[in-house]
């Protein structure tokens, strides 16, 4: 089957979507968000609106229904193939059908499609999700609203085809050109204090609704160009304390049930003793996968001057290689259409290999194709353990792929070996990927967007990664007599110093009015037992409207799915797929298996004229460097002869509606690529993408394996080219470290310094080695002008001063004196760790 993109042309078809409006309800740590479509048809012709969106992928979709004129309607949950049948009956009878459903591969993609909408009839669609909000680095609160939907790689030998770039049934255009507004407000509320909201995107100022601070209103200022997600960062005063929440069940449920009994919803923030904390590992294998993609050297974000993604990559692999204990074990894996490691097998880290790697790092460009990340994850999880060196991986990647759920559980069969930390970069990285691979490593996931430095994120979780290992961790639950607990949530296999973990359960009988209940969770932190306990309530406590008995649903539905996908005896994956349909549909939470289906019969008149398919075209972004007259000429005969197979396919087919409208893409693509073969060189020299273009003539061409859409009415003259800028001087600084955690004293370190070899020489203290020195002045010069970026460099600091205190120097007291002298600071002897 042919995978047609259906991009937006200059025919300019109508497009029913005219508005998405969203409303989000912040509750402490949980996010409750209503989004309201509006549709109308302007044709002379019944239409079909199919809408291929993303949403968070831990998001519960819990509520779709449809208003046409006066009378509304509302989903119920299926069984996806049955929802399926209804909606076609329904179209068949000429009734006007809604059906909402997520997609099969990966659980943060939604498909809507808005069926016999006759002429002149508006429709408006509504639909509900509650989401947990991601705990960041600096202890905020993220919210995240993709209403960018990144373009999906499908693998080589998937059922997408041959390495090609998909965004579903949808279609996409740049994102200037999306032919549809988008607002947003949102209220949030905490028991404690909203310190500051911040967004990458312009909002109106945050309105405090009472004076202790607890409540606030936020709105995304007018004209959002869908060139980003929206993210709202939340922060709240002591945002670590432990809380419970007690959630009365549905009246109208059956008590026992899920949905009729009460769930509780436990906020865990683990406190690890400072004596263990400070015993930071020395050992491990440390695996760095890097997205070499195409995509990737797009910029981090549409700001002037913003770094290209590949770049800040490189630097963020310095900044790791340089903070790496000595006696580890390491190997940088890159992977597009292929994958290639650095080193045929994990190698001890040292002064030879890490220079050996640095040389290669240097040399990295996003010039791999696609994004086919599971063949280098399988090639990993094949090499044997190294004894005594726990495997920690690192995954940095932009892009997003169609086979989500197989990459996910790849990483889950081999979760017993490793622990993943995950990183997605740009806006539009898939939360269900980024997030699914550290939920299933055990590991820890950061979302890079904006203006954030990819290198803070990068330390917090290799700060996570040098942690001594949490093991034997246990849940159990005390309550009164009559009263039992289910668990919702899957055991828990990692707990990290100030992060939060999230337990479900259901609550079943009744205690005493004032009766209290109390969950303790045991492990075991470097040999040492450990346990953290919280007394909570029984009775609940406030109406969150079924939130935590959706996630709780959620939880257990997503849990199951994996079940229904492990190998095994037949007859338990038949049995996890039926509880899986079974908790859907009770709880009204959508699943891999079902779907919303909503009918709205009227007077089941059929409807005159044909039913025209609109795809409605999602924003995209825009893409990085693309390639000159050779690359650009030899992927317009690749796909040339591509779409002349596609055609051929398409000819032999029964001629429907959807072959038609397959066959019409297919010739203007063909069109497109014959253009391109025949332009002269110098129109062909390498460009970058523009954001600000009226035409929209699409391009799909191939590079190595992998097949990129670009819009050839966005080039621009490689003038334009923004001339790399000056290397930072702590960057520097860094690179000229040893892998001891030493520096030697050369002229580019005394550069650093703005000081001539010469000077720095003058001014070593008597006795003093002049790597000792040098040691000396760097670790000085970075507390002293670089303390704003101390997450970046503090473990190669540490390293520094181990090594200071190996050397056993006898006047350190004066050295550091002197170091203040020459650079002019006043940094203190305790404060570098001495």
């Amino acid at each position: 089957m042919v995978n047609c993109c259906g991009l937006l042309t200059a025919t300019k078809e109508p497009v029913p979507l005219k508005s998405v409006d969203v409303e989000v309800t912040v509750r402490d740590h949980v996010a409750t968000v209503a989004a309201t479509l509006l549709y109308e048809n302007k044709e002379q012709s019944p239409i079909e609106a199919v809408f291929v969106f993303p949403l968070p992928g831990d998001a519960a979709v819990c509520h779709f229904s449809a208003k046409i004129g006066q009378s509304e309607v509302v989903a119920e949950v299926r069984e996806k193939q049955k929802a399926r049948e209804e909606y076609d009956d329904a179209l068949t009878r000429g009734q006007q059908a809604f059906l909402l459903e997520e997609s099969e591969r990966s659980p943060d993609v939604f498909s809507l499609s808005v069926g016999s909408l006759p002429p002149g009839e508006s429709a408006s669609i509504r639909l509900e999700y509650v989401t947990e909000l991601a705990v960041q680095a600096d202890d905020g609160l993220r919210f995240c609203l993709p209403a960018v939907l990144n373009p999906r790689y499908q693998p080589l030998g998937s059922d997408g085809g041959a390495g090609t770039i998909s965004f579903g049934p949808g279609t996409s255009v740049p994102a200037s050109l999306v032919p549809y507004s988008l607002s947003l407000c949102a209220s949030v509320c905490s028991p404690r204090p909203i310190t500051k909201v911040e967004s990458n995107c312009s909002l109106d100022p945050v309105q405090y609704l009472n004076q202790q601070q607890t409540q606030a209103a936020v709105k995304l200022a007018a004209g959002h160009k869908f060139d980003r997600d929206v993210e709202l960062l939340l922060y709240y005063k002591d945002s670590h304390l432990p809380t419970a929440v007690v959630e009365a069940g549905c009246a109208s449920a059956k008590p026992g049930s899920l949905m009729g009994d009460p769930v509780v919803m436990v906020s865990l923030y683990p406190e690890f003793p400072p004596a263990v904390m400070s015993l930071m590992t020395k050992s491990g294998e440390f695996l760095f996968v890097i997205d070499r993609s195409g995509s990737m050297s797009s910029t981090m974000s549409n700001a002037d001057r913003s770094q290209i993604r590949i770049d800040s990559a490189k630097e963020t692999l310095l900044l790791l290689l340089k903070s790496l204990p000595i006696g580890c074990y390491f190997n940088i894996y890159s992977f597009g259409s292929s994958y290639t490691h650095i080193f045929p097998q994990s190698v001890v880290y040292s002064q030879q290999t890490m220079d050996e790697a640095l040389k290669v790092i240097e040399d990295l460009r996003a010039d791999m194709g696609g994004t086919e990340i599971l063949e280098p994850l399988k090639h990993i999880f094949q090499q044997p353990c190294i004894p005594s060196q726990p495997r920690q991986l690192f995954v940095f990647t932009d892009g997003e792929v169609s086979n989500t759920k197989a990459v996910i559980d790849v990483v889950k069969r081999n979760s017993g070996s490793h622990r993943c930390f995950s990183f997605g970069i740009g806006g539009g990285a898939s939360t269900a990927l980024i997030s699914g691979l550290a939920k299933e490593g055990r590991g820890h996931a950061q979302f890079i967007t904006g203006a954030d430095r990819m290198q803070s994120k990068v330390m917090q979780s290799l700060r996570f990664a040098l942690q001594p290992a949490v093991v034997d961790i246990s849940v159990t639950w005390d309550v009164p007599a009559g009263v039992s607990v289910t668990t919702l949530t899957p055991p828990i296999t990692n707990l990290f110093q100030g992060q939060r973990s999230l337990i479900y359960a259901q609550l079943t009988g009744e205690g005493p009015g004032d009766a209290e209940g109390c969950v303790t969770v045991k492990y075991s932190l470097a040999e040492h037992p450990t346990q953290n306990q919280l007394n909570f309530r029984l009775k609940p406590t406030e109406d969150t409207g079924l939130t935590a008995h959706r996630l709780g649903a959620r939880t257990l539905i997503r849990s199951l799915e994996v079940e229904a996908n492990e190998p095994g005896d037949l007859s338990d994956q038949v049995k996890a797929k039926e509880k899986v349909v079974e908790v859907s549909v009770q709880s009204g939470v959508s699943s891999s298996l079902t779907a919303f289906i909503a009918v709205n019969k009227g007077n089941g008149e059929a409807l005159q004229g044909p039913l025209l398919r609109r795809n409605v075209p999602a924003p995209r972004m825009k893409m990085g460097m693309i390639w000159g007259q050779m690359a650009q000429q030899q992927m317009a005969q690749q796909q040339m002869a591509q779409q002349q197979m596609a055609m051929t396919r398409c000819m032999a087919m029964p001629l429907s509606a959807d072959r038609m409208m397959m066959r019409q893409q297919i010739g203007a693509q063909q069109q497109i690529a014959q253009q391109l073969m025949s332009m002269p060189m110098a129109q062909c020299a390498p460009m970058t993408l523009s954001a600000d273009r009226s035409n929209i003539i699409a391009y799909q061409g191939y590079h190595s394996a992998g097949m990129v859409e670009m819009d050839s009415a966005d080039y621009e003259d490689p003038q334009d080219l923004a001339i790399p800028a000056p290397r930072d001087p702590m960057l520097q600084l860094i690179s000229l470290q040893r892998a001891s955690g030493s520096w030697l004293l050369e002229s580019a370190l005394a550069a650093v310094f703005g000081r001539t070899l010469k000077d720095v020489e003058g001014a070593t203290p008597v006795s003093v080695s002049p790597e000792v020195w040098a040691t000396v002045l760097a670790v000085i010069w970075l507390h002293g002008f670089k303390k704003d970026a101390q997450e970046e460099w503090e473990f190669l600091a540490m390293k520094a001063v181990s090594w200071l205190l190996g050397e056993k120097v006898p006047c350190m007291t004066e050295c550091v004196e002197a170091g203040n002298v020459l650079l002019g600071c006043q940094v203190q002897e305790s404060s570098m760790g001495m």
